[in-house]
């Protein structure tokens, strides 16, 4: 296993972190008690304690997890299966959504719900400290100086040691590192974000932003939903159940361009048939190269799955095959990020990654 830190914490976590939005049965996700939880796919209760061994036995040392996933489901898990190496593995957990209770205080960035959010995420998790806790969205109806002074309340009471955020806007994080700075209250140190192979929004400010305030980037979905493993065939259709089904959510895995994501899969499998690997293997490599990044975040629900993945990091892609995929996998940046990159050019050093 090959580590790196997140951010400038000097905390080092393994770059591939395992994540449990799969594990147990059934349940509501993000509030919604009738979402069909087939399209993520389920990890029955004796394979969820095979795939954690094997990501131990790997080395995997980072775990994330959310009190929304399958209502506490993935925490509880963790709980069970984490607490005999509680030492040795970072645990990442998320708050702001809705997962028990339908009074209108059971949600949110505030006081009222972080204090109560990160408690039963404790109880759940079986320990008195979470690693890592994230801010799942943007509340825009509780201040940011709020918000941050109970995560830093949090902090001193030695309930939670790191934070982060996940799917803010560029310019909300940076409002906040702002605030912290100002009020001299702990920063966020960890985006999580959505960004793969077929879906590099993330690079037009998130990636800029987070390199230059030394803010550690975990990816989320960095095979796109299962698409980036090659599994689907262009002009086939997509299986019925499948994640990445016609009948399933858009917002469950988007793709910038499918026809474009199948000429990138085409890709990918060139350089996978050469190297012996597979093509999720590549579309992982591929995350792992770019700047600013940290570690992906893998959620397997099988253990061949869990297999191949971990075997990624037994290499690395060239830097031509890096430009290969960048290559077949770019896409117009929208204004003003191309007018930024034009005019910036001449001003652009070797290893910059803004302008773009």
């Amino acid at each position: 296993m090959r580590y790196r830190y997140l951010g400038d914490t000097g905390l080092a976590v393994s770059e591939i972190c395992f994540g449990a939005m799969t594990f147990g049965g059934g349940a509501s996700f993000l509030g919604a008690p009738d979402r069909n939880w087939s399209e993520f796919g389920t990890v029955d209760d004796q394979n969820v304690l095979r795939l954690m061994d094997m990501a131990l036995d790997a080395g995997v040392n980072f775990f994330d997890t959310a009190d929304v996933y399958k209502n506490g489901t993935g925490e509880e898990f963790f709980g069970q299966t984490l607490n005999k190496v509680r030492d040795r593995v970072v645990i990442g957990t998320k708050g702001r959504w809705r997962v028990d209770g339908d009074g209108p205080n059971d949600l949110g960035a505030t006081r009222h719900h972080l204090y109560e959010a990160v408690d039963a995420s404790l109880r759940r998790l079986r320990t008195d400290y979470i690693d890592l806790y994230h801010i799942h969205g943007f509340d825009p109806r509780t201040s940011l100086d709020e918000t941050l002074r109970v995560l830093d309340d949090l902090i001193r009471a030695g309930k939670i040691r790191y934070i982060g955020v996940s799917n803010f806007a560029a310019w909300q994080l940076m409002k906040a590192l702002s605030v912290s700075d100002r009020r001299n209250l702990a920063k966020f140190v960890c985006y999580q974000g959505y960004y793969n192979l077929a879906a590099r929004e993330l690079e037009h400010e998130i990636v800029p932003l987070a390199v230059d305030q030394k803010v550690g980037i975990t990816a989320w979905s960095p095979l796109a939903g299962g698409f980036l493993t090659g599994k689907y065939k262009r002009g086939e259709g997509r299986p019925a159940g499948s994640r990445l089904s016609e009948a399933t959510p858009a917002e469950s895995a988007p793709l910038t361009d499918e026809e474009q994501a199948y000429d990138i899969v085409d890709a990918m499998r060139q350089i996978a048939d050469a190297r012996g690997a597979s093509v999720a293997q590549v579309a992982l490599n591929w995350v792992l190269a770019k700047p600013g990044i940290t570690s992906a975040v893998i959620g397997a629900t099988k253990p061949y799955q869990l297999e191949d993945n971990l075997a990624a990091m037994t290499w690395t892609l060239t830097e031509a095959e890096v430009e290969t995929l960048d290559k077949v996998s770019a896409v117009r940046a929208p204004y003003p990020y191309w007018h930024i990159a034009t005019v910036g050019a001449d001003r652009k050093l070797p290893g910059d990654v803004y302008p773009a």
